[in-house]
């Protein structure tokens, strides 16, 4: 790690797993899923992205639980306290750190994602896209607000 990579750190609810992400998310935004909006417990989900070789569990791994309902996002949340830490989503080679557990982390969003699953219609001038982008799978179209 260089001197000028940021280092963010973020725990679970109790603070008994906290996560370290080096350095910059490649994108950061919100979800509409359902999967997202059930998981996270709320109308929309806030991302952040992260090559996974930039996120580290740095304390508490074994109390990690995993739950994957798609086969494609490995959600992670603390065993004491059920408070989610991340997702791997291992077919995109990317890691999303939810934005509410890295405080350091200016939350600057670029995109909302699987907006034609929203259930709260957000006006912010961001890209809405139908489904995701088409570099990862998705048709890369985007809606009005």
């Amino acid at each position: 790690m260089s001197d000028q990579e940021t280092t963010h750190r973020g725990t679970c609810f109790c603070g008994a797993v906290e996560v370290t992400a080096r350095g910059a998310p490649f994108t950061m935004g919100y979800c509409h899923c359902h999967d997202c909006r059930a998981w996270s417990a709320g109308p929309v989900n806030a991302f952040t992205l992260w090559e996974p070789e930039k996120v580290e569990v740095t304390r508490g791994e074994e109390l990690l639980g995993s739950y994957d309902k798609s086969g494609s996002s490995d959600r992670r949340f603390c065993t004491r306290c059920g408070g989610h830490v991340l997702t791997n989503h291992v077919p995109g080679n990317f890691v999303d750190v939810y934005a509410a557990i890295l405080p350091s982390l200016p939350f600057k969003p670029d995109l909302h994602v699987n907006y034609a699953s929203a259930v709260l219609p957000i006006k912010d001038g961001l890209p809405k896209l139908k489904d995701f982008p088409a570099e990862i799978g998705g048709t890369g179209e985007t809606m009005e607000e």
